[in-house]
C-alpha cells in the first residue's frame, strides 16, 4: 500500500531510518531538492518507532527544516502485537482513507506504507515542532483545553452521525475486551494498587464491570449517534503549537482509531485533560468549545453533547485500569494511571452516569461454535497457526500422553507431535516440525509418520489416530537439546469424549474442552488399552509466536469431579495475563479473575515443582511430575523455546487430588 507515493518512490522500501535516501525524501515530500539529513530518535513508543528527519535543501532550494518517520518496531514482540491487532492497518488508512478529507488537528502525510505480510510500516509526517507535548499528569491549561476541545470538534464534523465510515471494515475490528476479561483485569489492578483506590473509585469500578457487557451493548445500539474515535485522545498525545509551528494544535497516535460512539474522545479527554476542581468550574465552557468546533450546521446540539459525554464518561475509567494492566510498568505510569482513576471516577459521579448503567449481571461464559472444530481460514501473518492439541493421563497404568497437529500456512509445512511418558517407562515421541501442509488437515503426512483426525460429534466425541517411527529416551531432557533417541514403533488410537462443559476463550481464538479418554497406545509391540480416563483437547488460531513470550498452562481433573484450566502468560513490558475457568460436576463454569503459577526447573531445562492459584476461590493446586514429554521450538528466526509438557498428579489445598496436564513454555531469547 503505498497511497501517498510519488511514483519515484515506489522502487524503494522505507522500513528504517537507514533506508531513507536525500533522493527519497526529495520526491516522497515534493518540495525542494534535499542534500542531506540527520536523524535522532524521539519519543519512547512500544509499538512504534518515532525519528525526527532533519533536512538539508540544495543552493536555492527550500521546503520543511525537518519530517517526522515512524515506523514498525524493531523489537518482534511488539511488532507482531502491533500486526496481530491492526495498529498499523488503522494509522495507514487513517492518514491514507480518512484525513484528507478531515479538519482539525491532523499532521500533513508525505508517504504511507504498510505491509501485512512482514509487519512493515512507515508513515512520513509534517514535524509539529516547536510545539509542546501536553502532560497528562499535570494537566492542561484551560485555554488548551478549551482548544483541544473545538479541534476535536472540527474533526468531528465532517462524519458525526452519518455513515461515511460505517462501512470500513479496517475501522471495526472486534476488541477482545469483555465482561469477564475487564473484571480480571479490575482484580489484578486491585492486587496491585490496593489502598491506593478511594472507596468512591472502587464504587465506580465495580459498578461498571459488573454491567460492562450490557452497557457496551446498549451503547452499539442503531439510535446512538456514531462519529469518529481517535481511542486515546489525552494531552500525552497532544503538541500544542508554539510560535513557528505549522498548527495551533497537532494530535498524534491514530492507531486506536474506530468508529463508534461519538462522544468517547470528549468524555475520555474531559475526564482527565484538567484537575477535578477546574473540570467542574468550566465544564460548561468546554462543552460549547466542542459543540462551537462541530459547526453551525450540527446535527446534534449541547444537549445531545452533554448526555453523550455522560454515557462515556466510563471510557476513561476502562483505559486507566486496562493500560495499567498492558503496559509496562513505571513510576511514572503508577502516578498516571491513579491519576486517571481519580479523575474519570470523580467525571463518572459529577454527571451522574453510575444511573446510566443497565443492572449489574454475572458474565456468562462462552462455549464455542460447534463449526470450529474444523479448520479456519489463515491469515497473512507469517507466524499465523491453527493447532489441535489433545492429552490424556491413566494412573493405574501410570501412562500419559499427548498429541499436536499444528498448522502453519505461511511457511507451508505442518507439526506432529506425539508423545507418551509415564514414571517407569522412557519418554517416547513422534516429532515433525516439517511435514508438508496438506491439501486436507483431517489426513496428515510426514517423515514415516501419519496422521487421522476429526470429530464424530462436534463438541462431543473426537478420535486421532496417529503411527509412525518415533524414538525413545531415557533422559526427556535429551529433547530439550534436540538429540536424537532410539528407533521405536508408536501407535495410538484414542477417542475423547466430552465430560463437561466445552469453553471458549474470550481474549483469543481458542477453546478448551475436559473429556475422558479411551482407547489403545501401542509402543513398540506393548498395547495399553485406555479406558475412560481423564483428558483435555483445545483448538485455537492466530498469530502464535512461542518464542516471545512464557506461560504456563494447565488441565486438572480431581477426583470429585471438578476440571481446573488455568494459563499465567507472562508477555515482556507487560502485567501477568491470565484465563481459565472451574468446573465443579452439574455446576455452571466459573471464570477465572486470576491465575498464578510459580514453578522451579531443572539446569536441564525440565520442570521441577510448581504450584497453580487460581481465582476466585481460592483454589491451590500443588503438581507432582509423573511423567515428562518435552519438546524443543526452534523459530524461523532461529529463536529457541524450551516447551516442557508433564503429565502431573495434583493436590489441592482444601484436600482434593486427581491428575492433569501442565505446559511450561520458556523463552530463552529473552
Amino acid at each position: 500500500m503505498h497511497p501517498t507515493d510519488p511514483g519515484s518512490c515506489d522502487a524503494v522500501v522505507i522500513e528504517r531510518p537507514s533506508d531513507l535516501t536525500p533522493e527519497w525524501l526529495t520526491a516522497a515530500i515534493g518540495a525542494g531538492a534535499v542534500a542531506a539529513f540527520t536523524v535522532d530518535r524521539i519519543g519512547t513508543g512500544q509499538m512504534s518507532e518515532c525519528y525526527r528527519v532533519c533536512l538539508s535543501y540544495a543552493e536555492g532550494a527550500g521546503g520543511p527544516a525537518s519530517v517526522i518517520l515512524k515506523v514498525a518496531a524493531t523489537d518482534p514482540v511488539s511488532r507482531q502485537t502491533g500486526l496481530a491487532l491492526g495498529l498499523y492497518e488503522r494509522e495507514v488508512k487513517f492518514y491514507t482513507d480518512v484525513a484528507p478529507s478531515l479538519g482539525g488537528p491532523i499532521a500533513q502525510c508525505y508517504h504511507a506504507d504498510y505491509d501485512p505480510e512482514t509487519a512493515r510500516f512507515a508513515l512520513l509526517l509534517d514535524d509539529a515542532a516547536p510545539a509542546q507535548v501536553g502532560d497528562e499528569i499535570r494537566g492542561a491549561a484551560i485555554e488548551d483545553a478549551i482548544l483541544a476541545l473545538a479541534e476535536l470538534g472540527r474533526l468531528h464534523a465532517p462524519v458525526i452521525g452519518s455513515d461515511a465510515l460505517a462501512d470500513a471494515q479496517w475501522l471495526h475490528r472486534d476488541a477482545p475486551l469483555d465482561q469477564a476479561m475487564i473484571g480480571q483485569l479490575f482484580a489484578a489492578f486491585v492486587d496491585r494498587y490496593g489502598d491506593a483506590i478511594t472507596p468512591d473509585q472502587r464504587l465506580v469500578c465495580e459498578r461498571f464491570v459488573a454491567s460492562y457487557d450490557a452497557y457496551v451493548a446498549e451503547e452499539a445500539a442503531s439510535d446512538r449517534v456514531k462519529g469518529l474515535v481517535h481511542g486515546d485522545y489525552r494531552l500525552d498525545n497532544m503538541l500544542f503549537g508554539r510560535p513557528g509551528s505549522r498548527r495551533d494544535l497537532t494530535v498524534v497516535d491514530w492507531q486506536t482509531v474506530t468508529w463508534g460512539p461519538a462522544m468517547t474522545d470528549v468524555a475520555y479527554f474531559l475526564g482527565c485533560a484538567l484537575p477535578v476542581e477546574d473540570r467542574r468550574a468550566h465544564y460548561d465552557q468546554l462543552l460549547r468549545a466542542y459543540h462551537q468546533g462541530l459547526g453551525p450546521n450540527s446535527p446534534i446540539s449541547l444537549e445531545d453533547v452533554r448526555e453523550g459525554v455522560r454515557r462515556q464518561s466510563f471510557a476513561g475509567v476502562m483505559m486507566s485500569v486496562v493500560s495499567a494492566m498492558l503496559v509496562e510498568r513505571t513510576d511514572r505510569g503508577d502516578q498516571m494511571f491513579l491519576t486517571m482513576l481519580d479523575r474519570h471516577s470523580s467525571h463518572v459521579l459529577d454527571t451522574g452516569a453510575l444511573d446510566v448503567l443497565p443492572e449489574p449481571a454475572a458474565a456468562v461464559a462462552l462455549t464455542p461454535d460447534p463449526a470450529d472444530e474444523g479448520p479456519h481460514q489463515p491469515g497473512d501473518e507469517p507466524l499465523w497457526n491453527e493447532s489441535w492439541y489433545w492429552d490424556f493421563a491413566d494412573p493405574d497404568q501410570l501412562v500419559g500422553g499427548w498429541i499436536r497437529l499444528g498448522l502453519v500456512p505461511n511457511q507451508n509445512v505442518a507439526w506432529i507431535n506425539a508423545l507418551v511418558c509415564g514414571p517407569d517407562i522412557p519418554t517416547v515421541a513422534l516429532l515433525d516440525f516439517q511435514a508438508p501442509l496438506p491439501a486436507d488437515p483431517a489426513v496428515v503426512y510426514g517423515d514415516g509418520a501419519e496422521m487421522r483426525h476429526g470429530a464424530s460429534i462436534p463438541l462431543k466425541t473426537y478420535r486421532v489416530e496417529v503411527h509412525g517411527l518415533a524414538q525413545e529416551y531415557d533422559d526427556p531432557a535429551t529433547l530439550l537439546r534436540g538429540e536424537p533417541g532410539r528407533p521405536v514403533e508408536l501407535t495410538m488410537d484414542l477417542t475423547w469424549t466430552t465430560a463437561a462443559t466445552p469453553y471458549a476463550y474470550r481474549i483469543t481464538t481458542r477453546y478448551e474442552i475436559p473429556c475422558t479418554v479411551t482407547g489403545t497406545v501401542t509402543i513398540g509391540g506393548r498395547t495399553y488399552p485406555v479406558e475412560a480416563v481423564p483428558g483435555q483437547r483445545d483448538h485455537s488460531h492466530g498469530v502464535r509466536d512461542w518464542w516471545s513470550m512464557d506461560w504456563v498452562w494447565s488441565a486438572l481433573h480431581l477426583g470429585d469431579g471438578t476440571h481446573l484450566h488455568g494459563v499465567d502468560l507472562r508477555i515482556p513490558g507487560m502485567a501477568p495475563v491470565s484465563v481459565g475457568y472451574q468446573q465443579r460436576a452439574g455446576e455452571p463454569v466459573i471464570e477465572t479473575t486470576a491465575v498464578t503459577a510459580e514453578a522451579t526447573f531443572a539446569d536441564d531445562g525440565l520442570p521441577l515443582t510448581t504450584t497453580i492459584d487460581f481465582e476466585p476461590g481460592p483454589v491451590t493446586a500443588t503438581v507432582e511430575i509423573l511423567g515428562h514429554a518435552p519438546v524443543r521450538l526452534v523459530s524461523p528466526d532461529g529463536r529457541v523455546s524450551y516447551f516442557p509438557r508433564a503429565w502431573v498428579g495434583v493436590n489441592t489445598a482444601d484436600g482434593r487430588s486427581g491428575v492433569g496436564w501442565v505446559e511450561w513454555n520458556r523463552n530463552l531469547s529473552k
